[in-house]
């Protein structure tokens, strides 16, 4: 097994939109309880820091994978997708320096049902990291799957398919990142 340690920075802010049943409060109308607890729409941790889920790694990553196609040499016309969704493990969030309390938010009016194009519009906050960085840990438990094939699919989801809210998988521009550095550790 071998572990790859990623270090990544966003080009585009970064946003979430966690589902929470926080209940509301009596009589108190959306607009209220949307301004009361967007925060929740948030992934922290114990300490209140706001996290990038290990899952948004291991999905993206094979998402990335079936966009590029990239055959496997040797194996005819075979690619990689299968090897990235069971041969890779992400155990750990990426922590960023912002606490849940003090994460900045954005008004929007968006389709009440959350799909595109719906008719009914509503005023919804979601929270909004505009600058972020960190590391990522990923296992690699597949040999197929070098160096320079992680890195070529990490840094095409950096620009393709992103993470987070309103990212370029789901048409979006939010949760783009570059690739500042790959370390691979062997054990």
């Amino acid at each position: 097994m071998r572990r790859i340690i990623a270090t990544i920075k966003g080009i585009s802010a970064y946003s979430q939109s966690k589902h929470h049943e926080t209940a509301k409060l009596d009589r108190e109308l959306h607009d209220a309880y949307e301004a009361r607890t967007w925060r929740e729409k948030t992934h922290s941790n114990e300490t209140g820091n706001i996290i990038i889920p290990s899952t948004s790694f291991k999905n993206g990553l094979a998402t990335t994978a079936k966009f590029l196609g990239m055959q496997i040499p040797g194996k005819g016309k075979q690619n990689y997708t299968k090897h990235f969704e069971s041969g890779l493990l992400v155990l750990d969030p990426m922590v960023l320096p912002v606490l849940k309390s003090d994460v900045q938010g954005e008004r929007l009016f968006v389709p009440s049902d959350g799909k595109r194009g719906g008719g009914k519009r509503v005023w919804k906050y979601f929270p909004i990291i505009p600058e972020w960085s960190g590391d990522i840990i990923v296992y690699v438990l597949d040999d197929i799957i070098t160096k320079e094939v992680f890195d070529a699919h990490l840094e095409a989801m950096g620009k393709f398919v992103g993470l987070g809210r309103f990212r370029p998988q789901n048409n979006g521009y939010y949760g783009r990142f570059e690739v500042m550095e790959t370390i691979e550790v062997k054990d």
